[in-house]
């Protein structure tokens, strides 16, 4: 193995780590030129992580999934500072997107943070979705396209490079790509018109990064996933859309590739494909180490040219670049009074039905849900933390999937669901309680069934910033 192969090879690697120290090991591989790191919750405090890393390598490209609301990487102890997509969609003004945006941009700056794997730029089409949701801005792509572009405007006029994701579009689905590989059944035609607009928005707003989704498109390609496609990766993304920024897969530990190959084999064939960086969530020293002769063996074999790998490389060192250049941009935001653009954002996306409210501290019966992957499973709802600073002696019994409610009794009682629109079993609940206590409060912090109840609170998202509204409207 030459040094200069074996170095390309790990400069297109973008792995995560257990933990909250950076792991002696990850730091030799910095040494060795490892491109990236991406981190996540488990990584707390993500500002000392991110130190951790720029004292070992000042060029390393450091990742975080931030999206705000319900996928929080910084916030999930307390809940995001913003509302997510869905919320900011329905409010439907692109200038707060982008204040919001900004919002999280600093945020990141300040914690040393190169890059942003947000916005979701997927199409919400299917209302059964499991994965994307709230996640997205909403189901109608013109809408979509144009809160991408201000949401990269805002993460990016920071000074930390923004991600348009899941490419070419994870919004059709009802598979979770975390757990099967998805199948997006729509013609190329319908792609064009639904699926591809808001990342021909992010593009042409100068996007940074672009982040290919786990998903079976037959239409572009019938045989392999869009991570591991030439004809979604080069010549749609690249050759149609123009994308010239640096490529990055989703985690290949997702089961929708991880059961076809192993991780080297999907490093290899994302790279001959066109991806720039492999984001490997969590892995091992060996396992680094396979990924990385994997592709030094690959261009030695001949299976990847290794002018691929090197054009890979150069796009993961260019995004290094572009974030050494917007130190002036980064510092001119850090200085800007903090503007609770979130909060904003989270009072106005507020949706109402009924008049009951609350006089006394309620009963909040939390009926939970199972989240995908993608969201930390300790994000809190933030409800009953709200309800309780403003009225101390609320009380909150979580409920299960698929438990039964408790007694209701005479009091006031809050019901706490999600996304009641796509779980029959949650609305058969929801429909339970109003039949006991028709005066019943329920908030929806997903995509809202039919409002039901004394009110119905929609809040378009999980959030601390969500809950706070929610709490405000129901106390006034």
């Amino acid at each position: 193995m030459t040094l200069d192969l074996t170095r390309l090879a790990m400069t297109v690697l973008q792995p995560g780590y257990a933990g909250a120290s950076l792991p002696d090991w990850m730091r030799g591989a910095l040494d060795q030129g490892l491109g990236g790191i991406v981190l996540f919750a488990r990584n707390h405090p993500l500002d000392l992580a991110a130190r951790q890393i720029r004292e070992q390598c000042p060029d390393a490209v450091i990742a975080v999934d931030e999206e705000g609301g319900t996928v929080t990487r910084f916030e999930v102890e307390t809940g995001s500072s913003v509302p997510g997509n869905r919320a900011l969609g329905v409010v439907d003004d692109v200038a707060l997107t982008e204040r919001v945006g900004r919002q999280l941009g600093r945020m990141l700056a300040r914690a040393g943070i190169t890059l942003d794997y947000a916005p979701s730029a997927d199409v919400n089409a299917n209302p059964a979705n499991p994965v994307i949701g709230v996640r997205s801005f909403g189901p109608d792509p013109a809408l979509v396209a144009r809160h991408t572009t201000a949401y990269v405007a805002g993460v990016q006029g920071a000074g930390v490079a923004a991600c348009a994701k899941h490419f070419p579009g994870h919004g059709d689905t009802a598979t979770d790509s975390h757990l099967a590989l998805p199948t997006v059944h729509a013609s190329r035609e319908l792609l064009a018109e639904r699926d591809l607009p808001p990342f021909r928005a992010a593009v042409e707003a100068g996007v940074r990064a672009v982040m290919c989704g786990h998903l079976l498109v037959p239409a572009l390609d019938p045989d392999l996933p869009a991570t591991l496609s030439r004809a979604a990766l080069t010549e749609l993304l690249r050759d149609e859309l123009g994308f010239d920024g640096m490529l990055v897969t989703d985690a290949i530990e997702m089961r929708a590739v991880a059961a076809m190959f192993d991780p080297g084999e999907i490093a290899v064939r994302a790279v001959a494909a066109g991806a720039d960086a492999v984001c490997a969530g969590l892995v091992t020293e060996d396992g680094l180490y396979a990924m990385r002769d994997a592709l030094v063996d690959a261009v030695r074999t001949g299976r990847l040219p290794e002018e691929r790998l090197a054009e890979a490389a150069a796009r993961v060192r260019a995004v290094s670049t572009w974030y050494a250049d917007q130190a002036p941009r980064r510092q001119k935001a850090l200085a800007e009074p903090d503007e609770p653009a979130g909060l904003e954002a989270a009072r106005t996306a507020l949706t109402v039905t009924g008049t009951a409210r609350l006089s006394g501290p309620p009963l909040v019966v939390e009926v939970n849900t199972r989240h995908s992957q993608a969201v930390d499973q300790d994000n809190p709802t933030g409800v009953t933390a709200a309800l309780s600073a403003a009225l101390p002696g609320t009380r909150r019994v979580p409920l299960e999937p698929g438990g039964a409610l408790p007694p209701l009794g005479t009091g006031p009682v809050v019901l706490v669901v999600h996304d009641a629109a796509r779980h029959a079993w949650v609305r058969e609940r929801v429909d339970q309680a109003v039949r006991e206590r028709p005066d019943v409060i329920v908030i929806d912090t997903g995509i809202p069934a039919d409002p039901a109840g004394g009110a119905h609170l929609a809040t378009h998202g999980i959030s601390r910033v969500s809950a706070q509204a929610a709490a405000e409207w129901l106390v006034s």
